[in-house]
């Protein structure tokens, strides 16, 4: 009987592609996928340390695993991610976590099957955690979730130190892949069916930036020895034959060149979306945030962004209750998000993250007060999509039938080029396709529709 395993995600899209890499080492290996956490030979818990909800599920769904362990002491409880990369979580899974058998980090993905062996050979516990990241590895198998849609990594870690944020403790300083390597991996999905990419990293905005000297950067080369900066390889990317739609997360205001803004009006295959995250609306908390920029250069960029590109589709991430944030500052966000008026917006409460410059502020702001503005700030930006939402009606757009419907298995569902999900009744021929579809019901957050004669 073929050994199964289980990989549960936590966190961001990078973490959904290392979780693919993760399941194809061991579907090489043999192992067989499984929905079933308890029955699996191999469980893996990939962690995200961006927020604390994300620590307390990773340890809720931790703690599940205590009994099926020890009823089948074969079995081998894997963690592995960014909370890894904080020693007081390595602490904490040696004092209170026995059953976990194997912790690894953000930078030695690629020695996972060596790893697993090992612990399953000898029936031992190890803990391996590389403090920084070394040589990018390439060629490490996949078990990609969708055969039509799929995420590539071009770039790892991050270099900005935003003071509420951990990812640069975990994931280590920026290290982009070669351009010839990203293109050989699209040009492999493109030929194997794929239609839809979407290029990763922390901050793909400074994709291709090596430190050259003191103080100094220059930009990867690729062969030819032409420099490559990250609108470069877009326009790169958009020639690959077969793919039809390109996507990117997450880029940083700070880095966003002109060169950039002009390759959403020349791309043929670029999707007329963009996530960019503002975190807050006043100049004195940005500053705290160390965020390098001020909101009269965030709305520059903006629009310039809808001078080259009139129908774009904006998102963002908004920190409300940052330390020190003051009614003031707020309705500065709150002024800003009226401004830019945002096809969607991901708010969050500020997180305490240990080991970050923000956990050590003074002027923490009340919980009461954070979950009042919150609430405020979400019910302006539901009223905005409201509003936008009429301007997808009885249009036809061109969706990416992505599957079922979770909550209708009568109905597929596939997302338009902003992003916005529609569903429609059709059959499964259709998955994978995109196909014109007329908007008949625009709603705030989804809309229903029907294949366009």
């Amino acid at each position: 009987m073929a050994k199964t395993y289980h990989i549960i995600t936590f966190g961001c899209q990078m973490n959904e592609r290392d979780s693919e890499t993760l399941a194809g080492m061991l579907e090489a290996d043999g192992f067989v996928k499984t929905e079933k956490k308890e029955k699996a030979d191999v469980v893996i818990l990939n962690t995200c340390s961006v927020r604390e909800n994300a620590d307390k599920k990773f340890f809720g769904v931790l703690g599940q695993l205590k009994h099926p362990k020890e009823d089948d002491p074969t079995k081998t409880v894997c963690v592995c991610g960014c909370m890894m990369q904080q020693q007081h979580v390595i602490d904490t899974l040696k004092q209170k976590y026995p059953w976990v058998d194997l912790v690894f980090g953000t930078h030695n993905i690629s020695d996972f099957p060596k790893l697993l062996h090992g612990v399953r050979e000898t029936n031992s516990k190890v803990v391996e955690v590389w403090e920084d990241g070394r040589a990018i590895a390439e060629g490490l198998p996949a078990a990609r979730e969708f055969p039509f849609k799929a995420f590539v990594n071009i770039m790892y870690g991050c270099n900005n130190f935003c003071t509420y944020c951990i990812v640069p403790y975990t994931r280590g300083r920026e290290r982009s892949r070669r351009p010839e390597d990203i293109l050989a991996e699209v040009k492999q999905l493109a030929a194997s069916g794929c239609k839809e990419i979407t290029l990763l990293g922390q901050n793909v905005n400074s994709y291709g930036k090596v430190k050259h000297g003191e103080g100094s950067y220059c930009y990867l080369e690729e062969p030819e020895g032409q420099q490559v900066d990250f609108a470069k390889l877009l326009r790169m990317v958009d020639e690959v034959e077969g793919i039809e739609r390109i996507r990117f997360m997450t880029s940083h205001p700070k880095d966003l060149s002109d060169d950039l803004i002009e390759a959403f009006r020349d791309c043929k295959h670029l999707c007329h979306a963009f996530h960019l995250p503002v975190q807050s609306g006043s100049d004195a908390i940005l500053k705290k945030m160390n965020r390098h920029y001020d909101r009269e250069r965030y709305f520059e960029r903006v629009e310039k962004l809808r001078e080259a590109c009139p129908d774009i589709a904006l998102s963002t991430d908004i920190i409300v209750g940052f330390p020190g944030e003051t009614e003031e500052d707020f309705m500065q966000t709150m002024d800003l998000v009226r401004r830019v008026r945002y096809d969607s917006a991901f708010t969050f409460l500020y997180s305490v993250r240990r080991g970050t410059p923000a956990a050590g502020m003074e002027e923490q702001v009340p919980e009461a007060v954070k979950h009042e503005r919150f609430n405020r700030l979400v019910e302006l930006v539901h009223e905005i999509q409201e509003e936008k939402a009429v301007e997808y009606q009885d249009k036809v757009l061109p969706v990416l039938i992505e599957g079922f419907s979770k909550t209708d298995k009568t109905m597929l569902t596939g997302r338009t080029e902003s992003g916005k999900t529609v569903d429609l009744p059709g059959s499964a021929d259709l998955i994978g396709q995109i196909v014109p579809v007329r908007i008949t019901k625009a709603q705030t957050f989804s809309c229903y529709g029907e294949v366009a004669e």
